[in-house]
């Protein structure tokens, strides 16, 4: 196109085309910030789960034991607390977990890990935290979720035991979780359906990756707490996959009722075995119904 023919354009155009144009000009750029509005909205929806385990205000307790040479010793507590809460501005439930070792274990391994979330009313992971102290070495993990574009953003952190900090952001299309977060969600799964050998997948984040991840379902069986009373509880396996082949790290008895409130914990660590035992409970959302006389 000519100079001339751009100044004869120019000309024809007239101020009433012109306020049209910028007019469709604004609708349109509207209508962008709408659709990315509305893709943050499925994405987050996508991952809404309805909550029907626990109620802000639930703490539990339990005693910790740690395989000494082929003897079990009590190894110390472990407490996880759910309060209702606010994240960046929104209602949340924010729930931490923390174990301790005993000064007695604490001379042949020291253990103190703290984990910390955050998610949305109806179940969705907004943040993730986690301090180990086990042996001589500490290492932080942290997840921040985001929603928008339609996919899972994640931004991960990761300070391992020299103090060296490495940052990385992924995104996924589908559901992320991490270990604090998947569990409260798992609480309400209805497994009524299920049988032995089903397995839930989870990608599941620390600070520097996301993990294939299944919650694998092994029956029903009697638990006898620490606080002397025995349940009736769903077994189950969380497994990572891990040089080729799924490595089992937790395995849950959960309660079998609507609480599905966690009885014992068989616990596979690097540098060996673990168990906690239910001592108390508190706030809890529903009676039991899982009590066996």
């Amino acid at each position: 196109m000519t100079r001339m023919q751009e100044q004869v354009n120019r000309m024809a155009e007239t101020p009433a085309l012109t306020n049209i144009k910028q007019e469709g000009m604004k609708k349109k750029i509207i209508m962008n910030w709408l659709m990315l509005a509305l893709l943050a909205v499925q994405a987050s929806a996508q991952c809404k789960f309805s909550n029907t385990a626990f109620k802000g205000g639930e703490f539990l307790s339990y005693n910790l034991y740690y395989n000494w040479k082929f003897v079990w010793v009590r190894a110390g507590t472990a407490s996880m607390y759910t309060v209702q809460s606010r994240y960046n501005g929104m209602n949340a439930y924010r729930s931490s977990l923390t174990t301790r070792g005993s000064s007695k274990v604490d001379k042949m391994f020291m253990l103190r890990d703290t984990l910390l979330s955050y998610c949305s009313t109806d179940m969705v992971p907004l943040y993730f935290r986690k301090g180990a102290h086990e042996g001589s070495r500490y290492t932080v993990d942290e997840v921040w979720y985001n929603y928008k574009g339609g996919n899972v953003q994640l931004t991960q952190r990761k300070l391992n035991h020299k103090g060296e900090e490495a940052i990385i952001n992924a995104t996924s299309q589908e559901c992320v979780y991490d270990m604090l977060n998947i569990f409260l969600r798992a609480r309400s799964f209805d497994p009524s359906n299920w049988k032995k050998g089903y397995a839930v997948k989870i990608p599941i984040a620390d600070g520097n990756s996301i993990q294939k991840s299944q919650l694998k379902y092994r029956g029903k069986t009697v638990v006898k707490a620490d606080n002397g009373k025995k349940y009736r509880c769903l077994e189950l396996s969380y497994v990572e996959w891990d040089d080729g082949k799924y490595k089992e790290i937790v395995r849950f008895y959960v309660t079998d009722d609507s609480n599905h409130i966690p009885v014992r914990l068989d616990m596979f660590l690097k540098f060996g075995s673990a168990k906690a035992f239910l001592t108390n409970v508190k706030g809890n959302l529903s009676p039991f119904a899982s009590v066996v006389k």
